[in-house]
């Protein structure tokens, strides 16, 4: 599936429902959708996005999932029943995060408060460490487990999927992903 320019800026300010689901131990959490996700009704699904990648290499999700022209309804029951999710800080899309103000950013972290209050997982962890510094006022934060929960959950800040993070390749995202859902209980420990 291919879209043109034209056809994405369509998507400008568009929603994306979250993925939710009983049993939810591990929420993760997006800066805001970009316009491809907008477009397909799935998350982190930009061709080149490495988000999908590192969950399978982590163990996460026991295959690979192909998000780029749309979630098939059976991976969407695959990370449900593994007990993730997926929501985002701001709900609208844009062509680039850095489009969003940093009072959005902080209104987004506010209301994902109230969202992890009210579905209980036990581990939260927010891709983008840009992001969570502006959204969380914690400008100091590094990647990791923070000192502080949210809505009664860990909270972790994992770095953004996204392929223009340089700073990350699919098997140092999967190294702190995994990290995260160790503590979720998602994924069984290593053997020492």
């Amino acid at each position: 599936m291919a879209f043109t320019r034209t056809e994405l800026l369509r998507y400008q300010d568009a929603l994306v429902p979250d993925l939710l689901g009983p049993g939810l131990r591990l929420l993760f959490v997006g800066i805001n959708p970009g316009l491809w996700s907008a477009a397909t009704g799935s998350h982190f699904a930009r061709p080149g996005n490495r988000f999908y990648p590192a969950l399978a290499a982590a163990g996460i999700t026991d295959h690979l999932i192909r998000a780029g022209g749309g979630m098939a309804q059976e991976d969407r029951e695959h990370l449900i029943a593994r007990g993730v999710g997926i929501t985002n800080i701001v709900p609208r899309a844009t062509t680039r995060a850095d489009e969003l103000a940093p009072d959005e950013l902080q209104a987004g972290a506010r209301r994902l408060e109230e969202t992890i209050e009210a579905l209980g997982p036990r581990v939260v962890a927010v891709a983008g460490i840009s992001a969570y510094r502006v959204g969380f006022g914690r400008p100091k934060a590094q990647l990791g487990r923070q000192p502080e929960r949210i809505g009664g959950a860990e909270l972790w800040a994992v770095p953004n999927p996204s392929g223009l993070n340089a700073h990350h390749n699919v098997a140092s995202l999967a190294a702190v992903y995994r990290q995260a859902a160790l503590a979720a209980g998602i994924v069984p420990a290593e053997p020492e």
